[in-house]
């Protein structure tokens, strides 16, 4: 008889999924229901990179960050999950002097190559700044996500490798995501991650908080939408559990998943209207996206992306005729942004 009633799945060829924090493939073990009657979200497992990734999102997890569903969870057994008395250990920090000599090198860093191309050079290094976003030598330059927390503290830096020519994620032959804490190979490091763009709070006690998936996204939103504080949790799952959001306290908060998500970000409301002073999630990219759009997940910043930014149509002006460039340099010229007038 099985001694606990939910439990990590036993291994069988293909059981194994993609972890949702990592993005490593065949690495994630679900947890199930020993009785059959419940069946949790692929997001609730445990991922086998313990040193690296250390992703691991219990049944208790689960019950807590969904408290319409705490009447359900009452009723069952899972002892294997219950808190048991102990001192937690403290978060781990990264010192500000290392992730401050990263801010620099844009050169070589794909993203920043690309979002220039759409944004502009000065507005890519402000945004570059606003987020404390690196670069790392690593796959011959690659972007790091610093995770800052409210009080200035530097909890990781998450290395993303992306193509400098179309903005996306260098996926083939593989995923290139790393943390900056495990290519440091610290030690008994205790990470605790924030929501990226987390500092951003400190300084704008009252302005609205808008929340993306991915890092690249907030980024770009914020340029589009300075309005909101743009905040990424890192991914379809990452970040939503009461420790994390307990910074938004009182806050106006607008969640923005991507295309395939909704419903999956829709679970997570009762937590932050626990919290914040009011939550709405915005289904606007679900309204007017075609279905091969929702078949790739489509973002918010995707489809800000589609209408040419004044940069971009003066590169495709340059392409076409070279010669614009060498008047525009003898003559000093420089582009406008419409909101700068």
């Amino acid at each position: 008889m099985n001694e606990y009633r939910f439990t990590l799945q036993k291994y069988k060829r293909g059981s194994k999924l993609s972890c949702p924090q990592c993005g490593k493939k065949q690495c994630f073990v679900r947890y199930i229901d020993s009785q059959g009657e419940i069946s949790f979200p692929d997001y609730v497992g445990r991922c086998d990179h313990e040193q690296s990734c250390k992703y691991h999102y219990t049944p208790s997890d689960y019950f807590k960050d969904n408290p319409t569903l705490i009447e359900i969870g009452s009723n069952y057994s899972f002892e294997h999950s219950a808190p048991q008395p102990h001192s937690l250990p403290p978060t781990s920090f990264i010192d500000k002097e290392l992730m401050e000599r990263t801010l620099t090198n844009y050169g070589m860093n794909p993203l920043y190559i690309y979002l220039s191309g759409a944004l502009g050079k000065d507005e890519t290094s402000r945004i570059f700044q606003l987020y404390h976003v690196g670069t790392s030598k690593k796959w011959g330059g690659s972007t790091v996500y610093w995770q800052i927390d409210w009080q200035g503290n530097v909890r990781t830096g998450k290395i993303m490798l992306y193509d400098a020519k179309t903005g996306h994620r260098t996926r083939e032959p593989r995923s290139y995501v790393s943390w900056v804490h495990t290519e440091l190979n610290f030690q008994n490091y205790n990470l605790k991650q924030c929501l990226f763009g987390e500092h951003l709070l400190s300084d704008n006690p009252t302005k609205p908080v808008a929340i993306v998936e991915s890092e690249k996204s907030a980024l770009i939103a914020t340029h589009y939408m300075p309005e909101f504080i743009w905040l990424a949790t890192g991914g379809m799952h990452g970040c939503f559990k009461p420790d994390v959001i307990s910074v938004l306290k009182g806050r106006s908060v607008m969640l923005c998943p991507d295309l395939g998500a909704k419903e999956v970000w829709q679970t997570k409301m009762p937590l932050l209207t626990s919290v914040c002073s009011k939550v709405v999630l915005s289904d606007s990219l679900e309204q007017c996206a075609t279905d091969e759009q929702r078949k790739n997940g489509l973002d918010i910043a995707d489809f800000l992306l589609m209408t040419d930014t004044p940069q971009m149509i003066l590169d495709k002006m340059i392409q076409r005729n070279p010669a614009l460039q060498t008047l525009i340099d003898k003559l000093g010229l420089e582009l406008m942004d419409a909101r700068q007038i």
